[in-house]
């Protein structure tokens, strides 16, 4: 695997690209993760490095190391600072589901006068398609759009995006989110993301709007999702 942002050391990447690989189910609660030389190989790393990630991961409570044992995940939760409800995903993986997240595509867009997104961004913004799979299937189809401030056409690198949480990346380019308002719908999903959750024309999905704004109560990022809930409900856990 490719590690692209050279802003950051190859160890905290890699760190985080475990990590969500983890939350993800990818690695689950109470396995062993790939060896050191194993993860030497697929980052083209020291085994340093390795080392220095999977150190992180032991202090944040995600792993626990065994002599002769292998690494094992301890804890597959991540601590939010938005709430304490658990993240949807989170409950899908301690019901023994599996995701698989896949950034589908990328680009910067001029938006048309009296548009919606010329509306929220003004002439520019940056798209953003995602996906999930769960158990292997499709799930859900996000497209994200951002605010953006340079001023030549730039396109952004998916290879940015694999692997990492979408809010750690913004994070990483500067973009501070204060506030989210979700709201839900039914709705008909448009044919991108008919196409991919292989549905059949009329067949209405859970739509989630997304408004993330910065502590200026600037909107830095508005995203909109199709749930597949025929596959599975969605699902919020309230702590009391």
């Amino acid at each position: 695997m490719r590690l692209s942002r050279k802003d950051r050391p190859l160890y905290l990447q890699i760190k985080n690209i475990l990590k969500e690989r983890i939350l993800h189910g990818v690695y689950p609660l109470g396995s062993n993760i790939p060896s050191e030389p194993q993860l030497e190989q697929e980052f083209a790393v020291s085994k340093i490095t390795v080392r220095g990630a999977i150190q992180e991961l032991v202090q944040e409570g995600y792993l626990e190391k065994g002599s002769g044992k292998g690494t094992k995940v301890i804890r597959n939760k991540a601590a939010s600072k938005w709430s304490k409800w658990k993240h949807f995903t989170e409950i899908l993986v301690e019901e023994n589901h599996q995701i698989r997240k896949e950034w589908l595509r990328a680009e910067s867009l001029w938006n048309e006068a009296g548009s919606e997104l010329h509306r929220l961004f003004g002439e520019r913004c940056l798209k953003l398609e995602r996906a999930y799979h769960l158990d292997g299937e499709p799930y859900i189809f996000y497209e994200h759009y951002l605010a953006v401030t340079w001023k030549e056409p730039t396109e952004p690198e998916l290879e940015d995006f694999r692997d990492h949480s979408f809010y750690e990346v913004l994070e990483e380019w500067g973009v501070s989110l204060d506030k989210l308002r979700d709201e839900f719908t039914v709705a008909l999903p448009p044919v991108g993301a008919k196409q991919f959750l292989r549905l059949e024309d009329g067949v209405p999905v859970l739509k989630r709007l997304r408004y993330s704004r910065d502590a200026q109560g600037r909107l830095a990022e508005y995203s909109v999702g199709y749930y597949n809930t025929e596959l599975q409900s969605y699902i919020v856990d309230y702590d009391a």
